[in-house]
């Protein structure tokens, strides 16, 4: 088998040849070029949906090659769950900055319900992917064994934080973590999701710096006044 030369053969693609010394160099920078291509395979896919993205998109937009797309994930449903995961392990990952251990009850649930509204206005993709998901009814989701145990840190922070606050005899006892954390995600979620629909309606635009202090302290308000109300 002849070597293959660095430069195209005449009348061939100067392009290809570009592309094929940049993934060579991208092979040197594993995780560089891993992060890179899942960057930017989740604005693609937030974009146009995992029906609608393609591939030759994504290896345009990071300067590459479909194989070397395919040499890192294996092929697009591939690189979708890799997406889909990542973008669930960013929300878990922000929540780890909160130190419960420092915050009255009533303060922490606060800053967690604040935070998680930060992440999602910051990280319009991920709200996107959550839809389109849904559009699929989960169907790539339950392909992702480890998804499970991302939600497990956050519903277990709920628990520490809402045991204190019964212990303190401030918060009531007829609230569990999956209830909070319900209330908190369908606020956030809201604000990205609904948007555009919501904005036309009402002509509110909810993304406005005049607006955003009052909802992100909205749903603080809101679950702390709800778990110090009286059981019913």
């Amino acid at each position: 088998m002849s070597r293959q030369s660095d430069e195209p053969a005449e009348g061939g693609d100067v392009t290809d040849a570009a592309a094929a010394r940049r993934d060579t160099s991208r092979q040197r920078d594993p995780e560089r070029t891993r992060a890179e291509l899942l960057a930017v395979a989740t604005e693609v896919f937030a974009e146009h949906g995992y029906s609608g993205a393609r591939v030759d998109e994504i290896a345009d937009r990071t300067r590459t090659t479909k194989r070397m797309i395919y040499y890192y994930f294996g092929g697009k449903e591939q690189l979708y769950l890799a997406v889909l995961e990542q973008a669930y392990r960013g929300i878990r990952e922000a929540e780890k900055v909160i130190h419960v251990g420092d915050l009255d009850p009533a303060e922490a649930i606060r800053r967690l319900a604040e935070l998680t509204y930060d992440h999602h206005v910051r990280h319009s993709d991920f709200i996107r992917l959550v839809m389109i998901e849904n559009v699929h009814r989960g169907v790539f989701i339950r392909q992702i064994e480890a998804i499970r145990e991302l939600g497990q840190p956050a519903v277990g922070l709920l628990d520490e934080i809402l045991a204190q606050g019964r212990a303190d005899g401030v918060f009531r006892s007829d609230v569990d973590a999956l209830d909070v954390h319900m209330l908190i995600s369908s606020y956030c979620v809201f604000q990205v999701a609904n948007q555009y629909t919501f904005g036309y309606l009402f002509d509110r635009d909810l993304h406005s710096p005049a607006l955003s202090g009052h909802l992100r302290a909205m749903i603080g308000d809101v679950v702390v006044s709800w778990l110090t109300a009286p059981a019913a």
